[in-house]
């Protein structure tokens, strides 16, 4: 095996060699390669082999547009398939291994599947496997199907960081073009981000012999230090995979080897693609062959990783680029023939070991046979953003048209291949100046392929789809891109066609006579190169999946010896103590109902409804009337589904004629917001109703029980709080130590409770004076499952508890505006079809238990008498009420309004417990207590 490695240049570190092994055989790399210039510089030229025909394939291009040479990769017992190896960065001690091979990419087993290509042409599987039944054949083509094997065990803990930014100017590529608008516009005072998937960035300028004066690391070296001088920010190892809606860009960043790329979200308000292009392949006979490469990719090995493609090469090219190309290689040593391929048919020579190409019947001996078809702009995000293509065919491309808003391309991407033309070009966008005139001195010939030429002419190298497959396509009707993609599998590669999509649409187009612009492109979709799906899915998993809130007071309750627990996505106080949680809980309760007790409120909902159409939006959203409500006033309502069934309950305050405060349960403030958004969308001019989530700016501490109006008295509020003055279900504003605070008389304990609202940063001095005033009266800090047992004495109902997916306002005893109100609103006419009117429905009861009787479980079945009593509802909460001396329960019963005063039996695993019916209101049914 011949070393390829140069005795000098490239950007490889050659004082850092690394050991790799490759197929089982071990190699030796350096620092800055690839997986795939490492291999080429051992002289190795199979690395892989094609999914349908398992025949053999070496690298053709160097960097992503390579699809050939794709490896499963181990290191340091991490594992990840389909590796792109031509951009997989070389680390010590990697093991590689080819995918679609057995037992490696050089003596495949399955290679024999070439022999069988006659019936295995384009879409033999619809034809062929149709008799006697597919599912005879389908569990062994699902077994063949796919590249590369996925371990599972990577799957644990592999998961990508996510962060959002925002720039002026986003520029994509690293190259010459896009450091020179980078420092352009950085030097404007602009703020700037240049990304590039490189690790060191400068593009091709690495094959040039000089740049405006300077070596190309030179110059590369120091648009980077004038980028980073004038406050840019250069990403490098990053990809830009898509353009999403309002200038969205979705960068993956690479990292150490077996973790997850982290994704960034970035913004632009204008984004300047410099992505350049890529050298395409010429078709011919046998142009599949390992040897057979990229004449760009091979000037890039050489000039990055002082690798020589070949000894030997024959060059074939049909543009004006090839003559420096060939220069460079041939300084570097090797014997280079220059052909004409216009002259005549082509074939290659050879088998896994190519010898040489037939250009019109004249051998040309060759280790190595580099062609160029020309150059492609890579226009994907460009097409991702919206943008248009115009073909051009002096370059015989398609390059940026219609400009989509914000955005610029400029450099190789927009078709200026000649270096003073790109960086003449991006200094004017940069300015926003007009671009140069001209198209440069890039010159070509058109060379497509032609149908009817012999010998197997390969179009997509890795999907083995050649020119007679999409002959055969045209002929059996496929003549749309988009059909013969998914027919032949053109494209459908890990480069996604970006070496095979050309040729397959020029052979389409000469097939049915029309010209290539007319048969038109596939769709280009996110992402420009494969992600693997943890990029998307990020840190949502396992406790992360749905991250708990956490409460501003939070030092406070932990200070005050708070059990804390997640309460409706909350991490909120159970209790406080570090005793029996019975016994804190009996005692808080008992402290709250005879003298009061303080608690934290922040996660019920504050979300505000705002504009000139807000009050006949609310009025449409809940099932009660809002409208009739004055400023500073409160009501207690229902939203519903359109179905009509109960979605959440809470109260609305309005705060002025166009201003409502929607106060929600906490656990369902994220939906409730949701299904505000969808209906101010939907029917409604989104420009007279403005939604705002307010939640987290606002703290809000509860102080509850019949010393609740002395405790806050003590705050010196400069504000009346007798009941005359401020009654329940009202609402003022005032302010405390300075601070303007927002108090409401409403209560979930069915005692006088005052909820002070501040903003978060104040919260902990409110809570503390509160604390403090409440102590001298023994007032207590209470937790959540002492406002439970509350609320639970007074009747009041938690949604998703208390109430079923079927649940209707009338169940609950809450009929009227069913009845009365005549406005439309969300759910109305589901509430009066024939099910909402069964006389058999649930409806929501209390259950009285006798003293020392055991109370009901939760989710105890309410049965009936007989050998076989079947369920007529369920025990949805149940206390042993301190307050009242027994057990209480809340429940949905058939007909349940009805049965007030029936005895009832509850069972659950085996046991059976009986109560009696009665109003699910146990404590203070006249409101005394609530209106004091």
């Amino acid at each position: 095996m011949t070393s390829r490695r140069t005795a000098e240049g490239g950007l490889i570190d050659r004082s850092r060699p690394l050991q790799f092994s490759f197929d089982g055989k071990s190699y030796q790399g350096f620092k800055g390669d690839t997986l795939v210039s490492a291999l080429l510089a051992n002289g190795v030229r199979v690395m892989g082999r094609s999914f349908k025909y398992h025949r053999p394939r070496g690298p053709w291009g160097a960097w992503i547009e390579d699809p050939n040479a794709v490896f499963n990769v181990t290191l340091d017992g991490a594992e990840l398939p389909n590796c792109l190896g031509a951009a997989t960065m070389l680390e010590t001690g990697m093991e590689a291994r080819s995918v679609n091979a057995f037992p490696s990419a050089r003596f495949d087993l399955k290679g024999g599947l070439d022999l069988l290509h006659r019936w295995l042409g384009a879409g033999f599987y619809y034809k062929t496997f149709i008799w006697p039944d597919w599912h005879l054949f389908e569990p062994m083509i699902r077994r063949m199907a796919g590249l590369g094997e996925l371990n599972t065990d990577l799957i644990d803990g592999y998961a990508s960081d996510q962060l959002h930014d925002h720039c002026e100017v986003l520029i994509v590529g690293g190259g010459a073009a896009g450091l020179a608008v980078a420092r352009a516009a950085a030097e404007a005072g602009q703020d700037v981000v240049l990304v590039d998937d490189h690790d060191v960035a400068g593009g091709r300028l690495y094959q040039l012999d000089s740049v405006e004066g300077q070596t190309p690391r030179d110059w590369v070296d120091d648009q980077l230090a004038a980028i980073e001088a004038a406050g840019g920010r250069v990403m490098t190892a990053t990809t830009a995979f898509g353009v999403f809606d309002h200038r969205l860009v979705g960068l993956a960043q690479q990292g150490a080897f077996g973790t997850a790329p982290r994704l960034w979200r970035i913004r632009a308000d204008r984004i300047v693609l410099a992505s350049g292009a890529i050298d395409r392949p010429i078709t011919f006979a046998d142009n599949d062959r390992p040897g057979v490469m990229s004449l760009d990719a091979a000037c890039e090995w050489l000039a990055r990783y002082g690798v020589l493609a070949g000894r030997d090469i024959a060059v074939l090219s049909n543009n004006s680029f090839a003559a420096p190309a060939v220069r460079m290689l041939a300084r570097a040593g090797a014997n280079v023939t220059e052909i004409d391929p216009t002259d005549g048919a082509i074939r290659a020579l050879g088998g896994k070991r190519l010898k040489g190409v037939e250009v019109a019947g004249k051998r040309h001996p060759a280790d190595t046979v580099l062609v160029s078809g020309g150059m492609t702009p890579l226009v994907h995000l460009w097409r991702h953003a919206g943008g248009k293509l115009d073909w051009c065919e002096q370059r015989q491309a398609f390059l940026p048209g219609a400009t989509p808003e914000g955005m610029a391309a400029i450099g190789a991407a927009n078709g200026s291949f000649d270096l003073d033309h790109a960086l003449a070009e991006a200094r004017a966008v940069a300015r926003h100046e007009p671009r140069p005139d001209g198209t440069g001195t890039y010159r070509l010939t058109p060379l497509w392929p032609k149908p009817g030429s012999k010998g197997r002419q390969w179009i997509d190298f890795q999907h083995d789809v050649t020119l007679k497959d999409i002959e055969l396509a045209a002929r059996e009707n496929y003549v749309s891109v988009e059909h013969l993609k998914r027919y032949t599998t053109l494209g459908m590669a890990p480069d996604q066609g970006k070496t095979s999509n050309m040729a397959g649409l020029a052979a389409m187009a000469a097939i049915q006579g029309r010209a290539i612009p007319e048969v038109g492109t596939t769709t280009f979709r996110p992402p420009f190169v494969p992600q693997p799906i943890a990029l998307y899915s990020g840190p949502h998993a396992g406790q992360l999946y749905h991250p708990l809130k956490r409460l501003t007071l939070e030092a406070q309750h932990r200070a005050a010896n708070a059990a804390l627990g997640e309460y409706g996505g909350w991490l909120r106080p159970g209790w406080y103590g570090s005793g029996d949680p019975k016994f804190h809980i009996r005692d808080e309760v008992v402290t709250a109902r005879k003298v009061a007790g303080i608690l934290d409120a922040s996660p019920l909902g504050k979300i505000e409804v705002i504009g000139p159409d807000a009050e006949r939006f609310v009025d449409f959203i809940y099932y009660n009337t809002v409208s009739t409500l004055k400023p500073g006033q409160i009501r207690y309502g229902f939203m519903l589904t359109e179905r009509g069934h109960i979605m959440d309950d809470g109260v609305i305050a309005r705060l002025d004629r166009n201003r409502f405060l929607i106060s929600c349960s906490s656990s369902h403030t994220d939906h409730v917001r949701a299904h505000l958004e969808t209906w101010r969308q939907d029917g409604n001019d989104p420009d007279r109703i403005f939604i705002h989530d307010l939640t987290q700016a606002w703290s809000t501490v509860t102080v509850t029980g019949p010393k609740a109006r002395d405790i806050v008295a003590a705050l010196d509020i400069p504000l009346d709080l007798s009941a005359g003055a401020f009654p329940h279900m009202t609402l003022h504003y005032s302010s405390f130590d300075g601070t303007p605070v927002r108090i409401a008389r409403v209560s979930f304990t069915g005692d006088l409770s005052y909820e002070i609202s501040i903003r978060s940063s104040r919260a902990a001095d409110l809570w503390q004076a509160l604390a403090a005033a409440g102590e001298k009266l023994g007032a207590c800090p209470v937790g959540i499952e002492a406002l439970s047992v509350l609320r639970a004495e007074k009747g009041y109902i938690l949604i998703g508890k208390d109430t079923e997916g079927e649940t209707m306002p009338h169940d609950l005893g809450f009929g009227i505006p069913r009845q009365k109100k005549r406005a439309a609103f969300v759910g109305d006419r589901s509430l009066h079809m024939e099910g909402a009117n069964r006389d058999d429905r649930k409806q929501l009861v209390g259950f009285s238990v006798e003293p020392g009787a055991p109370a009901l479980p939760v989710g105890a079945h309410l049965v009936g008498e007989g050998e076989r009593p079947r369920s007529q509802g369920y025990v949805t909460t149940s206390h042993d009420s301190t307050t009242l001396g027994h057990p209480i329960a809340l429940g949905l019963l058939e007909r349940g309004a009805d049965r007030i005063g029936e005895r009832v039996t509850a069972w659950h695993q085996g046991q059976r417990f009986t109560a009696t019916i009665c109003a699910p209101c146990f404590f203070d049914a006249e409101g005394e207590r609530l209106h004091a």
